[in-house]
């Protein structure tokens, strides 16, 4: 069983924020290949989609607390279905990655994002998988602002571009 989870703020005003991609990479991964979408469950404290059977069932989750209160959702959704953290893949915005670049990493410390951070504390663990997605930085704006953000034009277009390989990620899971 596994657990893939999609990090962002739950408000309909941080939808299309930088600081949200890793949510609405799986909202839009759940919608393009299983035409579903994920459904509240307040006792998870996240929205869920669940596919397959036994030992090949997948969640799909995504937090419904606050970005910095990320883990509270992952250690009730680990915890009710009795998933091990290696078994866990959590899509998250990264600024030290240039838009367009993603990476695939097992056992990383936060590196600054609280949502890992929350993840890590609540788990007391930091063995789990995460899919880092980058969303740039500019040094000019403050990170607490640049992170909530929307994307330019431009920067849509590459995300665009990196989906599908994204996707071929998730679906390798």
């Amino acid at each position: 069983m596994k657990l893939i989870i999609g990090l962002g703020n739950p408000e309909k005003k941080y939808q299309n924020t930088r600081h949200n991609l890793g949510s609405s990479i799986i909202k839009k991964y759940i919608e393009t290949n299983y035409h579903n979408s994920l459904t509240i469950k307040k006792s998870l404290v996240a929205e869920i989609f669940e596919t397959g059977q036994g030992t090949n069932k997948i969640i799909f989750a995504i937090p419904t607390e606050y970005m910095n209160n990320s883990g509270i959702s992952v250690q009730k959704l680990a915890q009710f279905f009795k998933i091990d953290s290696n078994d866990i893949y959590v899509f998250h915005d990264d600024l030290d990655l240039e838009v367009g670049d993603y990476r695939i990493q097992f056992d990383r410390g936060p590196a600054g994002h609280n949502g890992i951070k929350s993840i890590i504390e609540q788990l007391g663990t930091q063995q789990f998988n995460r899919i880092r997605i980058g969303i740039g930085k500019d040094i000019n704006i403050p990170v607490e602002n640049y992170v909530l953000l929307p994307f330019s034009k431009e920067e849509v277009d590459i995300i665009n571009s990196i989906t599908p390989k994204i996707f071929e990620a998730i679906s390798k899971i």
